[in-house]
């Protein structure tokens, strides 16, 4: 379609004649509060799986439930505006911790120490220049070209807010709703299906983890002829929910890419290499030797990667008309008149003066502050790729969503022009990793948020809200979660790290330890068996010992490999108790990117034949980001999501064929399944396991005691934990949810009298 400069205008829920409450305390500190924690809970999937989910419908809902519960215990009814911007100020936190996981974590993997000065400002200055870069593009984006893009989430979250106004709202808008009516109960459910699917998602995860009543992982090993291959699935409401909300196309595509490296390529490589009697670079011991997971950490981590990065660029090829069309509307938006009447309430942005001073802000702290190693050029290379993906990222997702939005694609394509420039200029080595990082992380988490910006402006301008009070609202909201995402970043990095003894893994390696200044002591579960206070000494050759960071006694010898949580590769400790690794896929691939480039050391015949992966995907028609992704990803992970795609299939395809939805097509299906219960429902498994995750792992360094003695209960007395049942036996409380997930999902067949339905 092409771009109108004048589309007719369209006549919000709430007219702009109307004032009623908007940005009040109770909806800012709401909001706020729901952004944080919607924020962790993303930040845990993002590191497990390398995506999220939008939470601006979960957040709306639970805000018009809370409100709804204040009202009963004598306070003040909320109004539409009032949960709208409690919607706008909660979506912030989800975005910030795509980007944050997607990047950050690559510093550790790289072998530098996460400083969470450097996390928070990474985090406040992306949040922030996203949201600044998209308010003088609301006219052109949202106003403007309302019938060219869609926002789907916006437009969805709209309407669960619509259909959850209360009375005085509906008043304002020259409608009225009786208390018994159908549309009240319907919010009432909605907000009892969300909030029991939290709680039962927080209790699932506690009863398995905490209290060991069930494994959280089964996993089948096989023979010939496919030896060393595996299958398996974490049994997690909250990868589950994942796998519900995404629907069965990607779902399954992303388990597919799983399937080919655990039933193909593992098996293929053990096959060719069992009798070889030298290890094959990068591995570094014998293939016969190597169990699943050492084959997948030594070979094809980067045959994923290499896909992963493909499937990215793909993306981003493909999208580049999308781009251009994007960058044009935008550009000649800006400084034009609107077609709208800026002096209406519903038209009135923060002030361009204003922007500009808060960009400016924002490039001088980038430029200067210490820890994020930044120089001039840096500078300047995010504010034109900041202004250039935030605009594309607000075009794309007004045409296909949140969660087709190509983000990573964008952060790799700013990692790699970086890297390259740092090349010509001859800034290699370890000094200017994290430069090249943080140009990409605040560049992404720009992007990241400046679409989610783009849905609740998309929100506003349907409820009839104030777009300047919006935008006073995502940036308390954006700034609050930078606050709290770098601690719970670390905290889940140091619940996860293991400190593996030196002589283990390099026996005969010393330092001078005199030349050595930092200091660090243990964290997590093992500090309480070492009080200790050892130097720091980066290891970055393979010499002797593994790379990596270590602990270094006075005397110059090793102490402790430490082993980071994300992206680790021990998975015991040195008492036997497991430890659970956060993957971190796609932080892993900005690790790639930077240390192949900056350093030139990169197995890049492994990463071709990734490439090549995604290449044949895309010539058969098939979404090569999706299956790279469940390529690099363990099945372990994938499978369940698969499972829950496979439940979405079923439900819609069930639905799909009452009265209801006859005569609707493709895409308002779609749109119906997203708003339906079963959505609501996987929403709530979502934020409650992850939330119980988030708790348990940090709350492992304080109860390891507790923790050990019911490993040791259940490995002794529990047949659903430990024997050779135990993972039968474990699949039947997930077997619950997912039949719990299915019958919710379902809907009752409805009547259509006079246009209107009615249920059987």
């Amino acid at each position: 379609m092409p771009y109108d400069p004048a589309p007719p205008p369209v006549k919000p829920y709430i007219p702009a004649t109307a004032h009623l409450p908007e940005l009040t305390w109770r909806a800012l500190i709401m909001g706020t509060v729901l952004g944080m924690v919607f924020g962790a809970s993303s930040l845990y999937l993002v590191l497990k799986v390398g995506l999220t989910v939008s939470a601006s419908i979960p957040v709306a809902v639970i805000a018009i439930t809370l409100f709804g519960l204040a009202k009963k215990a004598g306070g003040r009814e909320s109004t539409i505006l009032e949960n709208s911007i409690t919607q706008t100020a909660g979506s912030a936190g989800e975005s910030l911790a795509f980007g944050l996981g997607v990047t950050m974590p690559a510093i550790m993997i790289l072998g530098f120490d996460l400083e969470i000065s450097r996390v928070m400002l990474v985090g406040i200055l992306g949040g922030l220049l996203g949201i600044l870069m998209m308010i003088p593009m609301r006219r052109t984006m949202i106003v403007d070209q309302h019938r060219e893009l869609k926002y789907p989430e916006g437009t969805a979250c709209a309407e669960v807010l619509k259909a959850a106004a209360t009375p005085s709202s509906r008043e304002a808008a020259g409608e009225v709703q009786l208390p018994g009516s159908d549309a009240a109960r319907e919010a009432r459910q909605r907000a009892f299906i969300i909030f029991g699917g939290f709680g039962l998602g927080l209790l699932y995860k506690v009863l398995s983890i905490s209290l060991k009543l069930w494994k959280d992982t089964v996993n089948f090993v096989f023979g010939a002829p496919l030896k060393a291959g595996s299958a398996g699935a974490e049994i997690s409401p909250e990868l589950l929910g994942v796998g519900y909300i995404i629907g069965p196309r990607i779902a399954m595509t992303m388990a597919a890419g799983g399937v080919l490296s655990y039933l193909l390529l593992i098996p293929m490589i053990k096959f060719f290499g069992e009798l070889l009697t030298v290890p094959v670079s990068p591995g570094t011991m014998l293939i016969k030797d190597m169990g699943p997971d050492d084959i997948r950490s030594a070979y094809v981590l980067y045959i994923g990667a290499g896909a992963v990065a493909a499937g990215g660029l793909i993306s981003l090829v493909r999208s580049l008309p999308t781009i251009w069309n994007g960058l044009k509307g935008g550009l000649s938006g800006i400084g034009k008149k609107s077609t709208a009447n800026s002096s209406l309430r519903t038209d009135q942005d923060i002030p361009l003066k204003g922007v500009l001073i808060g960009c400016l802000g924002i490039i001088a702290v980038i430029t200067f502050a210490a820890p994020l190693h930044m120089n001039l050029l840096g500078a300047l290379l995010i504010l034109v790729f900041g202004f250039l993906f935030s605009t594309v990222s607000s075009r794309l997702t007004g045409e296909v969503g949140s969660s087709s939005n190509p983000i990573s694609g964008m952060a790799v394509a700013t990692l790699l022009f970086t890297c390259l420039i740092f090349l010509v200029m001859g800034w290699t080595g370890g000094r200017y990793y994290v430069t090249a990082l943080s140009v990409g992380a605040i560049v992404c988490i720009a992007a990241s948020n400046a679409g989610t910006t783009s849905q609740d402006l998309k929100t506003g301008f349907l409820v009839g809200a104030t777009p300047r009070l919006q935008q006073y609202a995502i940036l308390a909201g954006a700034f609050a979660s930078a606050l709290i995402l770098g601690p719970i970043l670390l905290k889940l990095n140091d619940a996860g790290t293991v400190y593996v003894p030196a002589a283990q893994v390099a026996p005969h390696v010393t330092v001078d330890a005199a030349k050595l200044t930092q200091t660090a002591q243990l964290q997590g579960p093992q500090a309480d068996a070492d009080h200790a206070t050892y130097k720091v000494w980066q290891k970055l050759d393979t010499a002797g010992g593994p790379a990596g960071k270590y602990l270094v006694r006075d005397d110059g010898s090793l102490a402790w490999l430490v082993d980071p949580g994300i992206n680790g590769q021990f998975h015991t400790r040195p008492d036997g108790s497991e430890v659970k690794k956060y993957d971190a896929p796609k932080a892993v691939l900005m690790s790639y990117i930077i240390k192949g480039i900056l350093d030139r050391q990169l197995p890049w015949t492994l990463v071709v034949f990734g490439v090549m992966i995604a290449v044949v995907l895309e010539m058969a028609g098939v979404n090569a980001l999706s299956f790279a992704v469940g390529v690099y990803l363990p099945l372990v992970s994938t499978l369940p999501i698969a499972i829950g795609g496979a439940i979405r299939w079923m439900v819609d395809r069930r639905n799909n064929k009452l009265p209801q939805y006859a005569g609707l097509n493709e895409e308002e299906m779609q749109a119906a399944g997203d708003r339906s219960s079963g959505t609501l429902l996987a929403s709530g498994y979502i934020a409650g396991g992850a939330l119980a995750g988030i708790i348990i792992a940090i709350t492992a360094g304080v109860l390891t005691g507790f923790d050990n003695r019911m490993t040791k209960w259940a490995e002794a007395m529990n047949p659903f934990f430990a024997g050779v049942d135990a993972d039968v036996l474990s699949l039947i409380p997930y077997a619950a949810i997912c039949v719990l997930l299915y019958w919710v999902g379902r809907e009752k067949a409805k009547r259509i009298i006079g246009g209107q339905a009615a249920v059987k």
